[in-house]
């Protein structure tokens, strides 16, 4: 595993040009490939994204419960529960590009803590007003997977990358299908949600504890001198198709001789900059996020009702096989390395492929006659969904550069928070027209997302960006 020692491409973004930033305190042996400590950090975050999704996913499944025994009425609890979603669609990005300027260790320990302290108020609320007081900490601080990607993304080579998130997605998956294991043991004993709540709010400090004592100085991210590089280099930045070019003037090198602007006005830079490469750079692949997205929440949106209506499937037997998808799905990441090799490291190739087999998959899925077929669709599915994810992010990574990985992901986020929102309604619609509505309706959004890729072909090939990073 290279660590450190090749940069992605300069980003576009005018408080992170194209000037490389040594992220790694080099020691004896640290930062070569297969170093024992690139070893270890990487184990150690794919253990923050066990443990991060572990602990939410036992508590997740019962908040519905919960805030009805609370005295909730059925719009109470949806509004309730939306205000996470909400609350997630604007933090997203301002966490991610926070995380940008202040350092990934700080931000991503802090905002471990005040979700922690969420889940903790969560268990100790009595009534509803305090139970959607208890969701803000968490609904705006709980970011803390995509800081991780993020750092990942800081550390390993672009032909790395899709490897290394696509094991990240696998140790979180893992935690997501064994958390609600617990948390449905748990709920049954007596003060079983506040038992499980508490347990949550245990677990976070303990992924707290483990990004203290992680070897961050196998990886040191010098927080103060990244806010100082970042002022330096803030010069105009030209994409070229398959590079950058820096336009030095007089006002960029007068401007590493003066004090950086406080972190908050950072932000504000890196915000304005990244609006416009989104709309210039980046608008197809944030549209194809969308649309795959909408696609595949609509295909889970009535899952369990459709097969109940079509076939007499029983709700118990849905969930073992809802199950089964989620574990496939965590396997998918495995898959990922030897699927890159065969397509030389392109990423775009890969997440065409995987889109069309969706689409094709959720098309058979509507017009399935035998549960066997369903069964066949699911299986598939889950590994299609998982890749195409992970190479729409490495996309995201590879086109907005590596020193604004945190509000690129974020970004990302935020659009998968619309789709979040706009899925349920749009599937309440096709529901009204036919059981087979919803995954009809996602085929023919993922055929308009194939379509936007075709037209948009990559801007780089993978040589040319690893020549990039070698300069």
């Amino acid at each position: 595993m290279e660590l450190g020692g090749r940069r992605g491409r300069g980003s576009a973004l005018g408080p992170a040009s194209a000037t490389p930033v040594l992220r790694q305190e080099r020691g004896p042996g640290a930062g070569k490939p297969g170093s024992a400590g690139a070893r270890r950090f990487l184990l150690c975050l794919y253990l923050v994204g066990f443990l991060d999704l572990f602990g939410v996913s036992m508590v997740v499944p019962l908040l519905s419960l919960h805030v009805k025994s609370l005295g909730a009425s059925p719009i109470v609890a949806g509004i309730v529960g939306s205000s996470y979603g909400i609350l997630q669609l604007f933090s997203s990005t301002l966490v991610g590009c926070w995380s940008d300027v202040v350092g990934r260790q700080s931000s991503l320990l802090l905002c471990i803590l005040l979700s922690a302290l969420g889940y903790l108020l969560l268990g100790a609320a009595t009534n509803v007003f305090l139970f959607a007081l208890a969701r803000v900490p968490a609904g705006i601080f709980k970011h803390t997977l995509s800081i991780s990607r993020a750092l990942l993304s800081d550390l390993v080579a672009e032909k790395e990358r899709p490897l290394v998130l696509g094991r990240f997605n696998t140790a979180s998956s893992v935690g997501f299908i064994l958390g609600p294991m617990v948390g449905g043991y748990l709920t049954e004993l007596d003060g079983g949600f506040y038992l499980t709540a508490f347990i949550c709010f245990s677990v976070f400090m303990l992924n707290a504890g483990l990004v203290w004592l992680v070897p961050w100085r196998e990886t040191k991210r010098d927080s103060a001198q990244q806010g100082v590089q970042i002022v330096k280099t803030r010069v105009p930045a030209v994409k070229t198709d398959c590079g950058v070019q820096d336009a030095a003037t007089t006002g960029g090198a007068m401007a590493g001789e003066t004090t950086p602007p406080p972190p908050w006005v950072q932000v504000a830079w890196a915000l304005r900059d990244m609006k416009s490469l989104v709309f210039s750079e980046m608008w197809d692949l944030f549209l194809v996020r969308f649309l795959m997205a909408v696609a595949v929440m609509l295909y889970y949106s009535n899952f369990v009702l459709a097969l109940e209506e079509r076939f007499g499937v029983r709700p118990r037997t849905t969930g073992y096989l809802i199950s089964y998808s989620s574990a496939l799905g965590a396997l998918a990441g495995f898959a990922l390395g030897p699927i890159l090799q065969l397509y030389q490291h392109n990423a775009h190739a890969v997440l065409l492929r995987s889109s069309a087999l969706t689409c094709a998959l959720l098309g058979l899925h509507a017009s399935a006659r035998t549960v066997g077929v369903v069964v066949f669709c699911s299986t598939l599915l889950a590994f299609s969904t998982a890749i195409g994810r992970t190479c729409i992010t490495d996309l995201q990574l590879t086109v907005g550069g590596a020193q604004a990985s945190g509000t690129v992901i974020g970004v990302g986020q935020s659009v998968t928070a619309v789709g979040r929102i706009v899925a349920p309604l749009l599937s309440g619609v096709a529901q009204v027209v036919s059981p087979c509505g919803p995954p009809s309706l996602g085929a023919a959004l993922a055929l308009a997302a194939i379509f936007v890729m075709s037209l948009h072909k990559p801007r780089c090939s993978s040589g040319e960006s690893d020549k990039l990073k070698t300069e």
